[in-house]
């Protein structure tokens, strides 16, 4: 289940380095279906507004300049609610048409378009990486530092897997804090900084791995590497597939790499707590990088955090996740796929404590999937949601989950880098949204 980012400084500086692309189109937003009523389809309105009253205080506290909020149940909207500004300086209104960067939440989507390929029989899960990206061939891991502080190599044991890169257990750094030596190369070297895909992917070859492949798990570049893949195998850019096969099907037109001019009033602010408490600032530099310009296509389109949406476009998408693969009926994947996408693919002996950048904890409870974190008993975990949840969620405090025992779709999205100090957004939602929902049967 996901827990909201609590980023560094030193992460905020890296994740800014992956500016988005590909222009959206100039139309409404294309939102679900209302509901008749929320006890239409088993919620308690009383108790929803429970849900409402709590995000009204997170922006009456401060915590984050605005935010917005969609629950569907049976593909319907049962609500659709905004607080706050979208831009503390003009005291512009959060909107429901605001258009937010998204960054990890970008993983799911760039995961789908990995397993459009793959039902077209383009890859399979237990090729090695290095058959699609060959410069990822004769990988080193790195087991330690010697005495004068230089790292310690050994070859990998076998090549990694197309099912580890989708799952994370591959052993790839990120780059994301300069805690680890692997990260601090990835840092050192810029590798999400590249000018491309291919250059990122040609970065990434001359820094080992972190282990292992399938023996441990860590948040990883391995989105990105995805990305590159995507390109490979289909001959596009990865903007353009997405475009082509996931947005304009199911009528996302406000979601792609960059926004153009003729809506970009429409993006919210994004801002940064200062560490000692008090108000917001808006994020123009983070630990001396610059914020990206949104507004401008960038060199490299990022599969791991470069996408910008709406919370209607983005509840789209996982309607269709919640659908089984379609929408609308339109179809993207099939049910099997979208249901292997969903089944926890870490190891038993690489079960960890914390995925190193969101505070998740991975065990017989909660496990991650190819590109989603999946909750497998939520009893146990200590969540009201039902078994099967998929989720993740983005560097500026974006979150959502896809319930298929429940068919419910939820999305938040605010603009605030480093958590929103105070409690996390989607622990306090779930409970806030299953509370209410007093009569699953219908």
């Amino acid at each position: 289940m996901f827990r909201s980012n609590r980023l560094s400084a030193a992460m905020l500086a890296v994740v800014l380095l992956a500016a988005p692309s590909s222009a959206l189109a100039q139309r409404a937003p294309a939102p679900l279906p209302a509901a008749a009523s929320p006890e239409s389809v088993g919620f308690s309105a009383e108790r929803l507004k429970r849900l409402d009253a709590a995000m009204a205080q997170v922006v009456a506290d401060g915590r984050v300049a605005g935010i917005s909020t969609l629950l569907a149940r049976h593909g319907k909207v049962v609500a659709f609610n905004t607080h706050g500004q979208a831009n503390l300086a003009d005291q512009r209104p959060m909107q429901k048409d605001a258009i937010f960067r998204i960054y990890s939440m970008t993983k799911p989507v760039t995961g789908v378009a990995m397993m459009i390929l793959f039902e077209e029989g383009r890859w399979r899960l237990d090729d090695p990486v290095s058959r699609y990206a060959p410069e990822l061939a004769n990988l080193m891991v790195m087991t330690g530092e010697d005495a004068q502080g230089r790292p310690i190599l050994e070859p990998v044991a076998r090549e990694p897997t197309m099912r580890e890169l989708m799952s994370h257990t591959a052993g790839f750094g990120y780059g994301l804090s300069d805690e680890r030596a692997v990260d601090r190369m990835f840092r050192e070297k810029s590798v999400l900084g590249s000018s491309s895909l291919q250059e990122m992917v040609e970065k990434t070859a001359t820094i080992p791995l972190l282990f292992q492949p399938g023996s441990d798990w860590s948040y990883s570049i391995a989105v990105d590497i995805q990305g590159h893949i995507v390109e490979k195998l289909s001959g596009q850019t990865l903007g353009a597939f997405m475009a082509e096969r996931i947005f304009a099907p199911l009528k996302m037109p406000d979601t792609g790499f960059h926004v153009p001019a003729a809506s970009a009033h429409r993006l919210a602010a994004v801002y940064v707590g200062a560490p000692e408490g008090g108000p917001l600032f808006e994020a123009r530099e983070l630990a001396g990088a610059p914020a990206q310009d949104f507004t401008v296509p960038p060199a490299l389109e990022s599969g791991g955090g470069g996408l910008v949406s709406t919370v209607s476009d983005y509840a789209r998408f996982a309607q269709m996740i919640a659908n089984g693969g379609q929408l609308d009926g339109v179809r993207i994947l099939s049910p099997a796929t979208v249901e292997l996408m969903g089944t926890d693919m870490i190891p038993a002996d690489a079960l960890v404590s914390s995925n190193g950048s969101v505070g998740t904890r991975f065990n017989d409870a909660v496990g991650f999937g190819l590109d989603f974190a999946v909750v497998k008993d939520p009893r146990k975990a200590g969540s009201l949601e039902g078994q099967g949840t998929m989720s993740w969620g983005g560097a500026a405090g974006t979150w959502f989950w896809v319930d298929p025992t429940n068919d419910v779709v939820f999305v938040g999205m605010i603009q605030r880098f480093g958590g929103t100090g105070g409690p996390d957004l989607g622990t306090a939602t779930r409970t806030l949204v299953y509370q209410a929902l007093v009569d699953p049967a219908k």
